[in-house]
């Protein structure tokens, strides 16, 4: 017989929601799962918080002469990566995966996992006509060409625990202040342009960005492979939006 794939993932809509109260819940559920428990993806709005992850040197996060005084928590992770920004404005989708079920082709392997989930992001930027990149050594997407080309719009910081099971995810940047990215070095790297999508022209409601991107996550997660988004596609996807 052959093996079957699991069922889509379950998409949760947890609305705005403190980050260390779903840092927890995902460390919980993941704890609970079993072979048999329904892989999910949870979409989330955090008010601002800086998060590091596992190994982030605390030196990026900048202080002294020029950089403004602000309350805003910092959390310590378990995630890879260094230290990033969320608040309101940002798609953040995380994904609750066990990679070592039988995906199309087979178990999906960390990098794999990334691949696609970057793929869905160029997809979704592509459909507000964005072109995003990857940049080798350095995950997130980043903007392809023109005056911004280079600054980050979305980033992904992921844990995959021995049993091949993950959690934290993916961001990705919309209608934000960006303020407090200059408050970092977003991601280790020093002077970092970040944008959103608002910045390179298009207003789309963040609710409508969230349902696309979790929507291309289950598609791409779903795939043999990173799949491009169909340029026939495009058109329908942009129906409603004010786009660039």
């Amino acid at each position: 017989m052959l093996p079957t794939s699991p069922a889509p993932a379950i998409i949760r809509d947890l609305g705005r929601a403190d980050y260390e109260s779903v840092f927890a819940a995902m460390r919980a559920f993941t704890d609970a799962r079993d072979t048999a428990t329904p892989d999910e993806l949870w979409i989330v709005e955090h008010p601002p918080v800086f998060t590091l992850g596992l190994g982030a040197d605390r030196g990026h996060l900048l202080a002294g002469p020029g950089v403004p005084s602000h309350a805003i928590p910092v959390v310590q992770t378990d995630r890879g990566g260094e230290v990033t920004f969320h608040g309101p404005g940002q798609v953040v989708i995380y994904l609750l995966i066990d990679l070592r079920r039988n995906k199309p082709g087979g178990k999906l392997y960390a990098r794999q996992f990334v691949t696609k989930i970057e793929q869905a992001i160029i997809n979704v930027l592509q459909a507000y006509n964005l072109i995003g990149e990857r940049i080798a050594g350095a995950p997130g997407i980043y903007i392809a060409g023109g005056p911004r080309k280079g600054a980050k719009i979305a980033a992904l910081g992921l844990k995959v625990r021995g049993n091949g099971c993950t959690y934290h995810g993916v961001s990705l940047n919309v209608a934000m202040d960006l303020s407090p990215f200059s408050w970092i070095n977003p991601c280790g790297y020093s002077g970092l342009a970040t944008v959103d999508m608002r910045t390179m022209g298009v207003h789309a409601a963040l609710a409508d960005v969230q349902q696309q991107l979790a929507a291309e996550l289950v598609r791409q997660l779903a795939a043999p492979d990173a799949q491009p988004l169909d340029p026939n596609n495009i058109n329908h996807a942009l129906e409603g939006q004010e786009a660039k």
